[in-house]
């Protein structure tokens, strides 16, 4: 039975972590590729450390119900087991749902930037690259609204 839940522990973590998106400024879409975006220079001004929450798309909520209502029918037998299976499923729904959010929670930086037009703005996005104040940057913007902060 042990080796039955990790294996289920082992999945539920797979399928959450296949499902993140990234907010990265090196990863485009599909639907970003190929497509014009605007350009404007500028220099960091300031980073400050954030977090950037997980998703919550309802996969853990779901994949935690299953595993912990399937668990819990293994608990007991009749209507003792019909209940611990509805426990289980309650638990696990729960345990999913914290699981998925902290699972594809992400560090990242919020990169203040004062572009060369004399405008400031600020982006957040994963924290995979490092800036520092003073660097000189590009401010990308795409159609779609997304802008990134990259070297």
């Amino acid at each position: 039975m042990k080796t039955f839940r990790f294996i289920t522990f082992l999945i539920i973590a797979a399928l959450l972590t296949g499902c993140a998106s990234s907010r990265s400024g090196e990863v485009y879409s599909r639907d970003q590729a190929r497509r014009a975006q605007t350009v404007q220079l500028g220099t960091v001004e300031f980073i400050k450390h954030v977090q950037i929450e997980g998703t919550k798309s309802g996969l853990g909520t779901a994949a935690g119900g299953i595993a912990g209502g399937v668990a819990g029918s293994t608990i007991g037998g009749g209507s003792g087991s019909t209940l611990a299976a509805l426990g289980g499923a309650i638990v696990g729904a729960v345990a999913g749902t914290a699981g998925e959010e902290a699972l594809t929670r992400r560090d990242g930086l919020e990169i203040t930037v004062k572009l060369d037009s004399g405008k400031v703005l600020a982006v957040v996005q994963e924290a995979d690259v490092l800036f520092a104040p003073g660097a000189r940057v590009r401010v990308l913007t795409g159609t779609d609204g997304t802008t990134r902060v990259e070297k």
